[in-house]
């Protein structure tokens, strides 16, 4: 058997953590090497995460001590704004080290390869710095992406997910009380993942999020004004064609529910509707944001940078 490769994890106490740990526990050539969470510090990681069998004990390492401890990748799974002195502390003391960083801190960032395999695969191996994407941007890019170069102005998204997308930090989108029986909207606009599609697309987007009383699950719906008409069934072509050997990407007829993308591990794409001028489509996706929306994808990442197989731990 060869050696695993080490994964130090900061910010392992939250719910995309959790997700990871299960991940990394069941992956064939990974090893847990570290779990920073202030929180938890001293306690087994098994107690959260029982398929960790690595008899890991989260710890309250600083970025200096972090950068110190052996492991061959670093995945940053802290709010925004967190990741920078990690980040500063790794590239000062082990240099190669490669980063996967969860948080929104670097993804304008060009000097960092950003994470979407199905859309950037190429750029992703053998990275070195990489930045993963938000859950919504991942679901919306992949939604849309076929149809870029026929996009006429700008495509229109509304989004709802579970509770879960707005972390372990108590406010009234993870507040379960203020959630039950209601649908919240937020951030009308400018939403980062807005601006984070658009910039990586390379098309204006206009999205709107919602969050609902499920946990996790993540559902957009795209309208997409088109410059030429196309009809259903040539729309389903041009993903057909973008994804029809994506092993985490399913295609089907019908327009997916929100508790289709639950559990998954990839994302389920459908609908493919048009106007009757067929000047305008309409394509719905949906996801788990913490599989396929942060720690799935972060898995992929991990193995196209280390050179495995890049769905190495994630098949069923």
């Amino acid at each position: 058997m060869s050696t695993p490769f080490l994964v130090g994890l900061v910010g392992a106490r939250g719910h995309t953590g959790r997700e990871l740990i299960r991940l990394i526990a069941g992956h064939p050539e990974l090893m847990l090497a570290y779990a920073v969470s202030r929180e938890f510090a001293g306690r087994p990681v098994a107690d959260i995460a029982p398929e960790d069998k690595d008899e890991c004990v989260f710890e309250a390492l600083g970025p200096e001590e972090a950068a110190r401890r052996r492991a061959d990748v670093v995945i940053l799974a802290a709010p925004d704004g967190a990741a920078a002195p990690y980040v500063e502390a790794i590239e000062k003391n082990a240099p190669h080290r490669i980063i996967i960083d969860l948080s929104a801190d670097f993804r304008f960032d060009d000097r960092w390869a950003y994470g979407l395999p199905e859309l950037n695969r190429a750029r992703l191996r053998g990275a070195a710095r990489i930045a993963n994407p938000g859950c919504y941007a991942t679901a919306m890019q992949l939604a849309l992406a076929p149809l870029v170069s026929r996009i006429d102005g700008a495509a229109s998204v509304f989004g709802v997910s579970g509770y879960s997308g707005a972390g372990t930090k108590p406010s009234p989108r993870n507040d379960p009380a203020r959630l039950k029986d209601n649908l919240l909207p937020y951030a009308l606009t400018g939403h980062k993942h807005e601006r984070e599609a658009t910039r990586h697309l390379g098309a204006t987007v206009r999205f709107t999020p919602h969050v609902h009383p499920a946990f996790s699950g993540l559902i957009v719906t795209a309208h997409v004004p088109l410059k030429d008409a196309l009809d259903a069934g040539a729309l389903k072509n041009l993903f057909e064609n973008a994804y029809g050997d994506e092993p985490l990407v399913t295609l089907q007829d019908e327009a997916p529910e929100l508790k289709d993308g639950t559990g998954r591990k990839g994302v389920v794409i459908g609908g493919f509707a048009v106007s009757e001028d067929g000047r305008g489509a309409v394509v719905v996706a949906a996801e788990d944001n913490l599989l396929k929306g942060a720690a799935v994808q972060a898995i992929q990442n991990v193995n196209l940078a280390l050179g495995l197989d890049e769905f190495s731990g994630l098949k069923d």
